[in-house]
């Protein structure tokens, strides 16, 4: 397996890792090295002998498959409430009685549910579900979130995320959990009708750069959840998203979800 592998500074990590979403990447993983910090993730064979135009030094690295994926050896479920659970799809989990359970195989994408800023989207989400509501999911990788708000009762849902790799992966994850969940590789600018909860757990450049559609798509009286932003650095975001209005705060580990409506 061929990887990645970016150097950058601490404050320079969410800048580096939206260039690396913007190539098509489908998961990056931080590694904290040196004072520093290394984003690997796994790119096609395309990019051999590609000049990538970045301030950053970056490396190509071959990595055994088999050890890339021992990490699916120390997963386990994630309770995000007491009645709320991700469950990879290969660890065996007694639920318990009357929880919601939702089962995911990330593939290639990303989205196994333990990321806080997934928590936090997920639980955030969870408040604001109807029988009646429309979810839209932007940047919906293996679609956890889409999927966990079909199991709590939402109506129907869409998912869309520019690596062509999360619509196999979503579709097979929604068979699995039972749910029907509308997904493509739509951009965001190109989807059409409007939507009670739109959950956006992507980057902050790329929240401020699409908060125009994010805005769009919101229905009169609907609510947003922006995640994949850092507690207390998220201002700007906000004001990209005006005349949204913050309705709550949540945050863990130094990320944040927010509230808008």
């Amino acid at each position: 397996m061929r990887q990645l592998v970016v150097s950058v500074a601490d404050h320079d990590v969410e800048l580096a890792s939206d260039e690396l979403w913007r190539l098509g990447v489908v998961a990056i993983e931080e590694r904290h090295v040196n004072g520093g910090v290394e984003l690997w993730t796994s790119v096609g064979e395309e990019l051999n002998s590609v000049e990538l135009p970045w301030p950053w030094p970056w490396r190509f690295v071959e990595v055994d498959a088999a050890v890339a994926d021992t990490w699916r050896q120390f997963a386990a479920p994630v309770v995000l409430d007491s009645d709320l659970v991700v469950q990879p799809a290969w660890v065996a989990y007694d639920a318990p009685h009357g929880a919601t359970v939702v089962v995911i195989e990330p593939g290639s994408t990303f989205g196994m549910g333990d990321h806080p800023t997934t928590r936090l989207t997920l639980v955030a989400a969870r408040r604001w579900v109807q029988p009646t509501t429309r979810v839209l999911d932007v940047g919906c990788g293996s679609g956890v979130l889409a999927i966990g708000t079909m199991l709590l009762g939402a109506a129907c849902a869409v998912g869309v995320d520019i690596a062509p790799a999360a619509v196999p992966v979503t579709l097979s994850n929604a068979l699995a959990n039972d749910v029907l969940v509308d997904v493509s590789t739509t951009p965001l600018e190109d989807v059409q009708g409007e939507f009670d909860l739109v959950l956006a757990n992507i980057l902050a450049p790329a929240l401020v750069e699409l908060a125009p559609h994010l805005r769009r798509v919101l229905a009169s009286g609907g609510v947003l959840v922006v995640s994949g932003i850092l507690d207390g650095a998220h201002g700007h975001v906000l004001d990209a998203l005006r005349p949204l209005e913050v309705v709550q705060t949540d945050t863990l580990d130094g990320w944040a979800a927010v509230t808008l409506r």
